[in-house]
């Protein structure tokens, strides 16, 4: 089977797994943080009482993160379904932006190292933007050849 733009629906399914398993570990995060007492249940009303711990930041940052640069990566695989962005390119483009978001996650829940965060983070926003390019020069040669 050729590999066509309906191939994009896999690495969207993954981004949104991905969302899921941060959202997962925020929330274990946040029940740790209550449990052992180093943050008040209240601090969850309002967001505002008491502190945090930095793991637990870290997570629901990461989780916030998730629907910023990512929002771009669901439009382009959205827009790149609808208008005949055929073949392999997109397809590779979006793996390989899920493969730097995961590893960015990985970074961020984990060791934490600036320097290696922001390399995955900005390799993540060059893949999409690629993405976004490729869309753009589909969507000017279709309305050219029109």
């Amino acid at each position: 089977m050729p590999v066509t733009n309906i191939h994009l629906i896999y690495p969207m399914c993954v981004m949104v797994f991905l969302s899921v398993v941060v959202l997962l570990v925020m929330f274990r995060r946040r029940v740790n943080a209550v449990m052992t007492g180093q943050t008040k249940m209240a601090h969850y009303k309002t967001f505002s009482v008491g502190q945090v711990p930095e793991e637990a930041l870290q997570a629901a940052r990461h989780f916030s993160n998730l629907f910023e640069i990512p929002v771009l990566f669901y439009a382009a695989c959205i827009v790149g379904m609808i208008l005949p962005v055929q073949g392999m390119t997109l397809v590779v483009l979006a793996w390989l932006f899920v493969a730097a978001r995961v590893v960015h996650a990985f970074i961020h829940l984990s060791y934490n190292k600036v320097y290696h965060r922001m390399s995955a983070f900005f390799t993540s926003v060059v893949l999409v933007t690629a993405m976004w390019a490729m869309i753009l020069f589909t969507a000017l040669s279709a309305s050219a050849a029109s």
